[in-house]
Protein backbone atom coordinates (compact mmCIF):
# COMPACT_ATOMS: atom_id res chain seq x y z
CA UNK A 1 0.00 0.00 0.00
CA UNK A 2 1.52 3.55 -0.97
CA UNK A 3 1.97 6.00 1.79
CA UNK A 4 0.00 9.32 1.32
CA UNK A 5 2.26 11.26 2.84
CA UNK A 6 5.48 9.32 1.64
CA UNK A 7 6.18 12.82 -0.64
CA UNK A 8 6.17 14.91 2.73
CA UNK A 9 9.93 13.44 3.05
CA UNK A 10 11.04 15.03 -0.53
CA UNK A 11 9.45 18.43 -0.34
CA UNK A 12 13.03 20.66 -0.49
CA UNK A 13 14.06 23.90 -1.66
CA UNK A 14 17.48 24.67 -2.54
CA UNK A 15 18.87 28.07 -0.44
CA UNK A 16 20.92 29.99 -3.75
CA UNK A 17 19.67 33.75 -2.96
CA UNK A 18 22.70 35.09 -1.22
CA UNK A 19 25.50 34.52 1.40
CA UNK A 20 26.68 35.83 4.60
CA UNK A 21 29.82 36.87 6.29
CA UNK A 22 31.41 38.35 9.13
CA UNK A 23 32.64 41.51 7.22
CA UNK A 24 28.94 42.12 6.47
CA UNK A 25 27.71 41.08 10.07
CA UNK A 26 29.88 43.66 11.74
CA UNK A 27 30.20 44.47 15.88
CA UNK A 28 26.97 45.16 16.61
CA UNK A 29 24.17 42.63 16.08
CA UNK A 30 21.12 44.35 16.95
CA UNK A 31 22.24 47.10 14.62
CA UNK A 32 22.63 44.72 12.12
CA UNK A 33 19.18 43.00 12.53
CA UNK A 34 17.38 46.45 11.86
CA UNK A 35 19.67 46.01 8.35
CA UNK A 36 17.94 42.46 7.69
CA UNK A 37 14.87 44.20 9.21
CA UNK A 38 14.53 47.28 6.39
CA UNK A 39 15.72 44.56 3.73
CA UNK A 40 12.88 42.26 4.30
CA UNK A 41 10.47 45.48 4.48
CA UNK A 42 12.19 46.25 1.23
CA UNK A 43 11.53 42.51 -0.05
CA UNK A 44 8.27 42.96 0.67
CA UNK A 45 8.54 39.62 3.51
CA UNK A 46 4.99 39.28 4.59
CA UNK A 47 3.84 40.11 8.05
CA UNK A 48 7.75 40.85 7.98
CA UNK A 49 7.35 41.59 12.22
CA UNK A 50 5.98 37.99 13.04
CA UNK A 51 8.24 36.27 15.27
CA UNK A 52 8.07 32.76 17.13
CA UNK A 53 7.75 33.03 21.10
CA UNK A 54 9.08 30.19 22.96
CA UNK A 55 8.73 29.90 26.33
CA UNK A 56 8.82 27.18 29.31
CA UNK A 57 6.24 26.61 31.93
CA UNK A 58 7.34 26.01 36.20
CA UNK A 59 7.72 22.34 35.11
CA UNK A 60 9.99 23.24 31.93
CA UNK A 61 7.14 21.98 29.04
CA UNK A 62 7.99 24.22 26.04
CA UNK A 63 5.49 26.41 24.21
CA UNK A 64 5.56 28.24 21.08
CA UNK A 65 3.82 30.37 19.53
CA UNK A 66 3.89 33.74 16.79
CA UNK A 67 3.67 37.22 18.30
CA UNK A 68 4.16 40.78 16.30
CA UNK A 69 7.46 42.53 16.95
CA UNK A 70 6.44 45.99 18.17
CA UNK A 71 9.83 47.76 18.63
CA UNK A 72 13.23 47.63 18.98
CA UNK A 73 14.25 49.79 22.36
CA UNK A 74 17.48 50.16 23.77
CA UNK A 75 18.77 46.74 21.78
CA UNK A 76 15.47 45.21 23.37
CA UNK A 77 12.71 43.33 21.43
CA UNK A 78 9.79 44.85 22.56
CA UNK A 79 6.32 42.88 21.87
CA UNK A 80 2.46 43.10 23.74
CA UNK A 81 -0.14 40.56 24.91
CA UNK A 82 -2.28 39.42 28.17
CA UNK A 83 -0.12 39.10 31.44
CA UNK A 84 -2.62 36.51 32.24
CA UNK A 85 -2.38 34.47 29.65
CA UNK A 86 -0.66 31.12 28.93
CA UNK A 87 2.65 33.03 27.78
CA UNK A 88 2.43 35.36 30.35
CA UNK A 89 1.96 32.91 33.42
CA UNK A 90 5.18 30.81 31.78
CA UNK A 91 7.51 34.12 31.40
CA UNK A 92 6.31 35.16 35.15
CA UNK A 93 7.79 31.73 36.08
CA UNK A 94 10.61 31.70 33.53
CA UNK A 95 11.87 34.65 32.07
CA UNK A 96 14.40 32.90 30.14
CA UNK A 97 13.12 33.19 26.25
CA UNK A 98 13.51 32.92 22.58
CA UNK A 99 12.74 34.53 19.62
CA UNK A 100 12.75 33.22 15.88
CA UNK A 101 12.11 35.04 13.10
CA UNK A 102 11.62 33.39 9.45
CA UNK A 103 11.94 35.74 6.07
CA UNK A 104 11.33 33.03 3.96
CA UNK A 105 11.25 34.99 0.61
CA UNK A 106 15.48 36.14 1.57
CA UNK A 107 15.55 32.52 2.71
CA UNK A 108 16.78 34.41 6.24
CA UNK A 109 16.09 33.31 10.12
CA UNK A 110 16.94 35.15 13.21
CA UNK A 111 17.22 33.58 16.41
CA UNK A 112 17.37 35.27 19.47
CA UNK A 113 17.53 34.08 23.05
CA UNK A 114 17.06 36.64 26.31
CA UNK A 115 15.59 37.25 29.25
CA UNK A 116 12.22 38.81 29.10
CA UNK A 117 10.47 41.09 31.71
CA UNK A 118 7.60 44.35 31.18
CA UNK A 119 8.09 47.27 30.15
CA UNK A 120 6.74 50.50 31.98
CA UNK A 121 3.40 50.92 32.22
CA UNK A 122 3.40 54.86 31.01
CA UNK A 123 4.38 53.10 27.85
CA UNK A 124 1.91 50.33 27.41
CA UNK A 125 -0.25 53.09 28.06
CA UNK A 126 0.94 54.94 25.27
CA UNK A 127 0.85 51.94 22.82
CA UNK A 128 -2.35 50.33 23.82
CA UNK A 129 -4.08 53.56 23.02
CA UNK A 130 -2.60 54.46 19.86
CA UNK A 131 -3.86 50.68 18.18
CA UNK A 132 -7.33 50.32 16.39
CA UNK A 133 -9.86 50.94 18.82
CA UNK A 134 -11.55 47.56 17.52
CA UNK A 135 -7.99 46.08 18.70
CA UNK A 136 -8.28 47.61 22.22
CA UNK A 137 -11.72 46.54 22.51
CA UNK A 138 -11.17 42.88 22.20
CA UNK A 139 -7.86 42.80 24.64
CA UNK A 140 -10.51 44.28 27.19
CA UNK A 141 -13.32 41.24 26.22
CA UNK A 142 -11.40 38.34 25.89
CA UNK A 143 -9.83 36.22 28.67
CA UNK A 144 -6.89 35.20 26.81
CA UNK A 145 -5.84 31.19 27.21
CA UNK A 146 -9.29 30.75 29.49
CA UNK A 147 -11.72 28.21 28.28
CA UNK A 148 -14.87 29.77 26.93
CA UNK A 149 -18.42 28.02 26.37
CA UNK A 150 -18.43 29.21 22.46
CA UNK A 151 -17.37 32.31 20.56
CA UNK A 152 -20.55 34.16 21.01
CA UNK A 153 -19.67 34.97 24.69
CA UNK A 154 -16.86 36.84 23.29
CA UNK A 155 -18.69 38.49 20.39
CA UNK A 156 -22.03 39.44 23.64
CA UNK A 157 -18.98 41.06 25.50
CA UNK A 158 -17.54 42.86 22.55
CA UNK A 159 -20.93 44.44 21.47
CA UNK A 160 -21.23 45.47 24.98
CA UNK A 161 -18.47 47.08 25.56
CA UNK A 162 -18.50 48.96 21.82
CA UNK A 163 -21.72 50.53 23.14
CA UNK A 164 -20.12 51.17 26.79
CA UNK A 165 -17.21 53.13 25.22
CA UNK A 166 -18.90 54.25 21.75
CA UNK A 167 -17.88 57.88 22.86
CA UNK A 168 -15.65 57.56 25.24
CA UNK A 169 -11.47 56.27 25.46
CA UNK A 170 -10.79 52.58 26.01
CA UNK A 171 -9.21 51.89 29.37
CA UNK A 172 -6.54 49.58 29.10
CA UNK A 173 -6.63 46.69 30.90
CA UNK A 174 -4.03 46.23 33.97
CA UNK A 175 -3.53 42.28 32.40
CA UNK A 176 -2.16 44.08 29.27
CA UNK A 177 1.07 45.54 28.29
CA UNK A 178 4.47 45.18 26.84
CA UNK A 179 7.48 43.28 27.46
CA UNK A 180 10.63 43.52 25.85
CA UNK A 181 13.24 40.06 25.67
CA UNK A 182 17.20 41.68 26.52
CA UNK A 183 19.14 39.39 24.35
CA UNK A 184 22.25 37.45 25.15
CA UNK A 185 22.50 35.41 22.07
CA UNK A 186 21.74 36.19 19.04
CA UNK A 187 21.98 34.11 15.47
CA UNK A 188 22.04 35.18 12.05
CA UNK A 189 21.22 31.95 9.24
CA UNK A 190 21.54 32.54 5.46
CA UNK A 191 20.15 29.76 3.55
CA UNK A 192 22.74 28.37 1.21
CA UNK A 193 23.59 25.73 -1.61
CA UNK A 194 23.17 22.06 -0.74
CA UNK A 195 22.57 23.15 3.14
CA UNK A 196 26.00 24.09 3.85
CA UNK A 197 24.11 27.12 5.43
CA UNK A 198 25.78 30.64 6.73
CA UNK A 199 25.48 30.62 10.68
CA UNK A 200 27.19 33.46 12.57
CA UNK A 201 26.40 33.92 16.25
CA UNK A 202 26.79 36.61 18.97
CA UNK A 203 26.97 36.04 22.44
CA UNK A 204 26.76 38.39 25.49
CA UNK A 205 25.09 41.93 25.62
CA UNK A 206 25.13 45.26 25.44
CA UNK A 207 26.92 46.24 28.03
CA UNK A 208 29.59 43.91 28.26
CA UNK A 209 29.95 43.28 24.40
CA UNK A 210 29.33 41.06 22.26
CA UNK A 211 31.30 38.00 20.62
CA UNK A 212 31.12 37.13 17.22
CA UNK A 213 31.94 33.30 16.05
CA UNK A 214 30.68 31.51 12.74
CA UNK A 215 28.69 28.22 13.76
CA UNK A 216 28.97 25.00 11.74
CA UNK A 217 25.38 24.82 9.29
Amino acid sequence: MTNPDAHIAKIRADYTRDSLGEEQVGDDPVAFFRKWFQEAEAAGVSEVNAMTLATVDASSRPSARIVLLKGLEDDSFVFFSNYDSNKGEQMAAQPDVALLFFWKELERQVRVEGRVEKIPAADSETYFHSRPKGSQISALASPQSQVIAGREILEDKVKQLEQQYASGEVPRPEHWGGYRVIPTRIEFWQGRHNRLHDRIVFTGSRNNGWTRQRLAP
